[in-house]
């Protein structure tokens, strides 16, 4: 998942950066909406933590365009105003989740976790593909029953391959979903981590390479002997 921390207050904003990253959540900061907007506009994120009161374009106005333009961008709107009437008018204005300041850090997570479910709404809290059991929530990962030593990195790719469903996923939307704005371009982190996550997993390989595409998760059908 990759996220877009809309705040003006800096410490504030670094401080949920670092936080979300520790969770395995690839995090960018805005501190201004003109600087959310541009963000927006070139980086396809899952989600945007958006203060409401922000500078130069106002958090509601970022509100709306995300709902207008970017109708796949769940917001979460943090404000210090705990009114009922304005926490309505946030949601009025395209929020899909509101969370008032001072807040747990790990309810920010598990909101932000909710919402990327949204999407799809058969999809279960806890991904199952062949004999890998992912919990986003807890981020933890099985492979039959064995418990994974997966570093941050390694369970956010486990989980982007997981939400495809059999689809290949490229390096550049690895690229774009598990690291941040702050990545090189031409890094060859995504081949490294798949090749970590790889070993990590053990025999036999689950991860397929779909030459010059990508990567997916292979799924054997039941009837395969």
């Amino acid at each position: 998942m990759r996220v877009l921390i809309a705040e003006d207050e800096e410490f504030l904003a670094e401080a949920i950066q670092t936080g979300l990253r520790r969770a395995a959540i690839a995090a960018d900061v805005a501190l201004d909406g003109a600087a959310a907007l541009r963000a927006l506009a070139v980086v396809d994120y899952d989600a945007i933590v958006l203060d409401r009161d922000l500078p130069q374009v106002h958090g509601d106005e970022v509100a709306r365009t995300v709902a207008e333009r970017h109708p796949g961008v769940r917001v979460l709107m943090l404000t210090a105003a705990a009114r009922v009437d304005q926490r309505v008018e946030g949601l009025r204005l395209g929020a899909d989740d509101y969370l008032a300041k001072p807040f747990a850090f790990e309810e920010l997570v598990a909101r932000l976790h909710a919402l990327a479910r949204r999407p799809a709404a058969t999809a279960p809290p806890v991904l199952e593909v062949g004999d890998l059991r992912i919990d986003s929530f807890r981020r933890e990962a099985f492979r039959d029953g064995r418990l994974l030593r997966l570093t941050r990195k390694q369970f956010a790719v486990l989980e982007l391959l997981a939400r495809a469903a059999g689809g290949v996923v490229s390096a550049e939307e690895l690229l774009q979903k598990v690291w941040d704005e702050n990545v090189d371009p031409f890094t060859t982190a995504p081949r490294v981590t798949v090749s970590t996550l790889r070993k990590a997993l053990g025999p036999p390989d689950p991860i397929e390479t779909v030459t010059g595409v990508g990567y997916r998760l292979a799924v054997a059908d039941d009837g395969d002997g």
